[in-house]
């Protein structure tokens, strides 16, 4: 059973690390690579516990990236697991930081420097837009088109019209889903009565 639990925790340190290679952009840009990892490669859990994960992950203050490696890690490894993986996201930034800042500050008006970060964001785009996507399915399958329609364009207008933090909004849908009777219950006991 050592060699499983060696193996896992060698799959979330190079999953993360990949994570933490590839995502250019911060952490948005990261949340598809995480998805990738997490529940298409790994299956380590599926679509609707990630968005879970990324619900709740967004309400909390820091990086998404790490509070994603960090629960991740802990449900697939305990908390070897959580530490793995956040080191694992987090080393790849702090060693580039490290090693190339000098190097980025010295040539920041070449040509190559600039052309490096315009060329990385059109792949983000696409990659958050796929995100996107899958979600306003996912959305569109639990909760019905209009509803996930409405939703999606008042939390854009508080969020990007009104500067409502992103993390409130997702505490409100939270709350107000913790608090909306529960109509199949409700049916029950009516049915009982």
């Amino acid at each position: 059973m050592p060699t499983r639990s060696v193996h896992t925790q060698g799959q979330l340190f190079l999953a993360f690390l990949r994570i933490g290679l590839l995502g250019f952009g911060g952490g948005p840009s990261m949340i598809p690579l995480v998805h990738a990892e997490a529940v298409t490669r790994h299956a380590w859990m599926n679509d609707e516990e990630f968005g879970d994960v990324l619900a709740i992950g967004n309400t909390l203050p820091g990086p998404i990236a790490t509070k994603m490696a960090g629960y991740i890690g802990y449900r697939v490894g305990g908390v070897v697991g959580c530490i793995n993986a956040v080191l694992a996201v987090i080393l790849p930034c702090i060693v580039a930081m490290v090693l190339l800042l000098g190097l980025f500050t010295r040539y920041r008006d070449q040509r190559w420097i600039q052309g490096m970060s315009e060329g990385v964001m059109p792949v983000v785009m696409i990659m958050m837009a796929q995100l996107t996507w899958d979600f306003w399915q996912k959305s569109r399958a639990a909760l019905g088109w209009i509803a996930t329609l409405v939703m999606g364009l008042v939390a854009g207008g508080l969020i990007y019209w009104l500067d409502v933090h992103p993390g409130l909004v997702i505490a409100a849908i939270l709350i107000a889903a913790l608090l909306r009777p529960d109509r199949s219950r409700r049916a029950r006991t009516e049915a009982d009565g």
